[in-house]
């Protein structure tokens, strides 16, 4: 493989990838190359990119199967998945709106998708129209996480499994969100531990949409998630991405969690995410 310029976001995970232009990026260009440095580092920012929905998309494809949360209402090919407060009319979405109010559901601490049956392998997220201010996305590695965890809290977690709920999560933001989510898909149950098959490397594996822990009392298991969430997220493990035009991010859903931040609502906000699923390649063996 060609070396390629990087260098480290955070003591504990990430790396800016330098002179790469991912419209350019085949399976034998450059792709092989990134695809290490996602195994190893967990988080890729690109700077200065130039992708619209089609190279968007071609890009993915290279990293697996482009999920679809639409049921198989957009039929056979793959879609973007806008994180916007514009809706269809063109208008912004004032801040009581649903559509506001599901986006400051991912201001919650959350890895993508672990209520699919088929849980993201990676996002890959590129701005697109950003707001004056605020609009961060905040980091954590729940490798590192892992690593760290006092022997006492490990033991725990070890062998559990964690119940995945969408509708969980955004019951802190909206009870007509909770209508909206409810029903959507049902509940998926995901060891806690992840253990990346390149590697061997693990990782906790949890989300703000985890509602229990499967053997133990709700409250016993909710309290353990919520202790595991807060030894994650402590500030010190926290890496802050303050967005520019033409910024590209790749995460490892596997191995990291992240939450957006607030912005002037009244402004538009809009980045073009799609997300990856997960193949039989990528999980623990």
């Amino acid at each position: 493989m060609t070396p390629v310029p990087m260098t480290p976001l955070h003591d504990d995970f990430g790396v800016e990838v330098h002179d790469v232009d991912l419209r350019l990026v085949t399976p034998r260009t450059l792709y092989p190359e990134l695809r290490s440095a996602f195994e190893e580092h967990s988080l890729l920012l690109l700077r200065d990119q130039h992708l619209d929905d089609q190279s968007h998309l071609a890009f993915g494809s290279l990293w697996g199967p482009i999920e679809d949360r639409s049921m198989g209402r957009n039929g056979p090919v793959p879609l973007m998945d806008p994180v916007t407060n514009r809706r269809a009319d063109g208008t912004i979405a004032p801040a009581d709106d649903l559509l506001t109010l599901d986006l400051t559901g991912n201001q919650l601490w959350h890895t993508d998708s672990t209520f699919l049956p088929v849980p993201a392998l990676a996002n890959i997220l590129a701005a697109r129209v950003l707001s004056s201010t605020g609009g961060e996305t905040e980091f954590v590695s729940t490798r590192a996480a892992w690593a760290a965890l006092p022997t006492h809290l490990a033991g725990r977690v070890r062998g559990a499994r964690l119940r995945h709920r969408l509708a969980h999560s955004r019951a802190t933001i909206s009870a007509e969100l909770v209508a909206r989510h409810l029903a959507a898909w049902p509940d998926q149950v995901w060891p806690a531990i992840w253990t990346n098959p390149v590697n061997g490397r693990e990782a906790l594996y949890l989300a703000s949409h985890a509602v229990a822990v499967e053997g133990l009392e709700l409250g016993e298991g909710q309290e353990l998630i919520a202790e595991l969430i807060e030894f994650c997220t402590r500030p010190a493990r926290v890496y802050t991405h303050h967005w520019r035009p033409g910024d590209v991010l790749i995460w490892d859903e596997r191995a990291t969690m992240h939450r957006g931040r607030p912005w002037p609502y009244a402004e538009e906000r809009t980045l073009a995410s799609i997300c990856i699923s997960v193949t039989e390649a990528d999980r623990s063996r």
